[in-house]
């Protein structure tokens, strides 16, 4: 290998990713920003050039997954983020710091240059907390990573929230809360605080500008501020909420940030408005008409599960440059990746094509990694808008397993996505477990999973048997291949079943287990074996239905 650049520490390790590879490294601006070109040199000798150390890396990025492409390719959109939810005991919050890190590398040589993380305060009894703590050295260590990688840094979070101890004289109003909103059990935690009671703004401020000098040393990017999941107040001097308390938060908000880091950008978020309450789209249009805040400089505008039809119809308020937040993890499958990954490559392109020439980036929202290819989908659309997803995911297929199976992959993966639907029912696993426990039922287990009606997953689970018959042992090994596999391999098992666990699915949601590294999660984001359901009911119970009795049980 021959590098024709300035040793940096990030040359030094996109250097790294082409071990004992004869190809020359070079850096000349002119591609584009970010952008790189592979051609070869007057010796034949591939050549990798990046405009800057970024194009470089992702240059790399490209040649390892196809070396024998060749031209100039430079990203379309400024934003390619990705953001890493660390919480529910899921892949983020439990696994082994190094094994983060390492996917943060990945990511990486995919085009990501962006991530997004949120220290949730609610939870804590303050900034000193030792769990707060704990916290802060993982996000801490994540970010330090992504920075080395060359990604700008994400921090952000609800406008209003606030420690666990936060004084009740000063807390949000969730007593006049519009439309059910706070009615709602995970819409709001109750600590959250009132901007425009007496000292409210001022103790806001004051627990962000603890949770900002956790981060000094780091380069942040970016500040998100969110309305609403979890967040807002709704009495009378901060409704409408969306266009009255929270952008008067958001604008103080910035103001600390920007005392800290000058030059970070202010994404306004959007999320949950007019969900509510009526009218905040066009409020917010309005206001910005009138003074467009010098404090914004994009505008966040997705909804869970859809595009919002506000800008579509209407354009983006103040004409900001838009960022959308797409849910990667959350739709069709319940716990979130419970039964291995849910790839989703007609539904994003369908997206895409919907909103995708509005944005000028997008930070899809993970709970792990079992929805690895939808992260690629979206790094990718964001880098070239003209690539189609059965293109991404076939050079996802071809470079992660093999170039000779790419196209029986993503059809498999297709078939995969007509059959997402799946979850479980918790009222009937409350009421096995409180006459006694899966072993002492009497009869055959009850039917606990639920797929579709229509399902034949023998489609992909013969063609994924017969894929992995060509693959290297080694390949079939790792985890990405594996959490294709085992949802091919469960949705199989308990179509045969009838939905009844069995020790096969018992097995092979252990599998998933240990590669979420899921032994603590939470109920969303974990497998559903028999153990780790009999220990969520122990952790989070679900109410016993009165209307189904519980099982006879027999001795032993």
């Amino acid at each position: 290998m021959k590098i024709n650049c300035s040793l940096t520490p990030l040359v030094k390790k996109t250097a790294k990713f082409l071990p004992g590879q004869d190809v020359v490294l070079e850096i000349t601006p002119g591609v584009g920003v970010e952008g790189f070109r592979i051609d070869e040199t007057g010796t034949g000798t591939p050549r990798i050039t990046g405009h800057d150390e970024c194009g470089l890396l992702y240059g790399v990025g490209k040649f390892r997954r196809d070396p024998a492409w060749r031209g100039t390719s430079v990203p379309e959109k400024p934003i390619r983020a990705i953001y890493f939810a660390t919480h529910f005991h899921n892949f983020y919050h439990s696994a082994p710091i190094a094994k983060v890190n390492r996917y943060i590398d990945e990511l990486a040589l995919w085009g990501c240059n962006t991530l997004m993380v949120w220290f949730d305060m609610h939870h804590y009894r303050g900034i000193a907390d030792p769990a707060a703590q704990a916290m802060i050295r993982r996000l801490h260590a994540i970010l330090q990573t992504a920075q080395t990688m060359g990604m700008r840094i994400c921090l952000g979070g609800p406008v209003n929230e606030a420690f666990a101890t936060s004084p009740p004289a000063l807390r949000a109003d969730w007593t006049a809360g519009h439309d059910g909103y706070f009615a709602e059990p995970q819409g709001h935690y109750h600590v959250e605080i009132c901007p425009n009671q007496p000292g409210g703004l001022e103790l806001i401020l004051q627990y962000r500008q603890q949770m900002l000098a956790a981060f000094r040393d780091l380069e942040i990017g970016y500040f998100t501020l969110w309305p609403y999941d979890q967040g807002g107040c709704t009495c009378a001097r901060c409704a409408p909420w969306g266009t009255n308390g929270f952008l008067k938060t958001a604008a103080a908000v910035t103001r600390l940030v920007r005392k800290t880091w000058p030059k970070t950008k202010t994404i306004l978020s959007t999320w949950y408005f007019d969900h509510f309450t009526t009218g905040e789209w066009a409020g917010l249009t309005q206001q910005f008409a009138e003074q467009k805040p010098d404090w914004v400089d994009y505008l966040l505008t997705d909804d869970c599960g859809r595009f919002p039809e506000y800008p579509l119809q209407h354009g983006v308020p103040g004409g900001f440059p838009a960022v959308s937040f797409p849910e990667i993890s959350m739709d069709a499958m319940m716990p979130w990746g419970g039964f291995g990954a849910n790839p989703r490559p007609a539904f994003w392109q369908r997206y895409w094509d919907t909103a995708g020439s509005k944005l000028a980036g997008s930070v899809p929202y993970s709970e792990g990694i079992f929805e690895d290819l939808n992260k690629v989908l979206h790094l990718q659309l964001n880098w070239d808008s003209r690539r189609t997803t059965r293109e991404i995911a076939r050079e996802y297929a071809a470079s992660e397993f093999a170039p000779a199976v790419a196209d029986e992959v993503v059809t498999a993966l297709l078939a995969m996505e007509e059959t997402l639907n799946h979850h479980v029912d918790f009222g009937t696993v409350a009421n096995v477990l409180a006459a006694g426990s899966w072993a002492r039922r009497k009869g055959e287990p009850p039917r606990i999973y639920c797929q579709p009606k229509v399902v034949a997953p023998e489609r992909y689970a013969s063609a994924l048997r017969r894929i992995a018959a060509q693959l290297p042992a080694a390949t079939r090994q790792r985890w990405r291949w594996r959490i294709i596999f085992l949802r091919a391999l469960l949705d199989e098992e308990l179509n045969c079943s009838g939905g009844r666990p069995t020790k096969i699915s018992d097995r092979y949601f252990e599998e998933l287990t240990r590669i979420y590294h899921g032994n603590e999660a939470q109920l969303d984001v974990s497998p559903v074996s028999r153990r780790q359901l009999t220990r969520l009911q122990q952790q989070f119970p679900i109410p016993v239905s009165p209307t189904v009795a519980p099982q006879p049980t027999t001795k032993g």
